[in-house]
């Protein structure tokens, strides 16, 4: 026979016949590793269940990448069980963060209901008409403050009052706008309550 010269391929084993004995040792040491690994995730992320499931994710993720053969596969699991921790609670906590800034409605919650979006129409209707009921100096600064965001002071300088006076209006604005949302008319379910 001739030798033929050998190429860079053919010095390394072949992958069909070392594949399986990587796989097997993954699982060996994994399987090993478990508990100590879910010990790690439980104490970050405070939850058995959500520790449970990152494990497997853990191991699906070293599955599915090709084996590189490491000295000390232990170590590396529990390290890289670590780091999953630390990006889960990274995740959660943007996911909150975003969560927070969100209106109900676009979070998907079903507590805002058809009943409440009701009332707070009629409340604003309320506070509309004891608005309109108010002195015409009392309601403009009202309004300058709330809808136009001046400040008192700048609300005195631009009509010619003292601050004390502005303040003054604006808590009898305020008592009012409180006084209507507060002197809600009875519900009609109350008034079929009576005998």
């Amino acid at each position: 026979m001739v030798d033929l010269p050998s190429s860079p391929e053919s010095r390394q084993p072949d992958p069909s016949l070392t594949e399986p004995l990587q796989q097997d040792a993954f699982v060996r040491t994994f399987l090993a590793r478990r508990e100590q690994m879910e010990a790690v995730l439980r104490r970050r992320v405070g939850c058995r269940a959500t520790a449970a499931d990152l494990v497997q994710e853990l191991f699906l993720r070293f599955w599915r990448r090709p084996g590189a053969p490491l000295e000390d596969l232990g170590s590396y699991l529990i390290r890289s069980a670590h780091n999953l921790a630390i990006d889960h609670l990274r995740s959660e906590g943007a996911r909150t963060r975003n969560e927070a800034g969100l209106l109900p409605e676009q979070r998907g919650d079903s507590s805002v209901s058809l009943d409440a979006a009701l009332e707070a129409g009629s409340d604003l209707r309320r506070v509309e008409a004891a608005l309109r009921g108010l002195p015409e100096r009392t309601r403009h600064i009202f309004l300058l403050n709330r809808i136009h965001g001046q400040t008192y002071g700048q609300i005195a300088r631009s009509m010619a009052l003292s601050q004390s006076s502005v303040e003054k209006h604006m808590m009898r604005a305020l008592q009012v706008c409180k006084a209507s949302v507060a002197e809600a008319p009875a519900a009609p379910s109350q008034a079929s309550d009576a005998p």
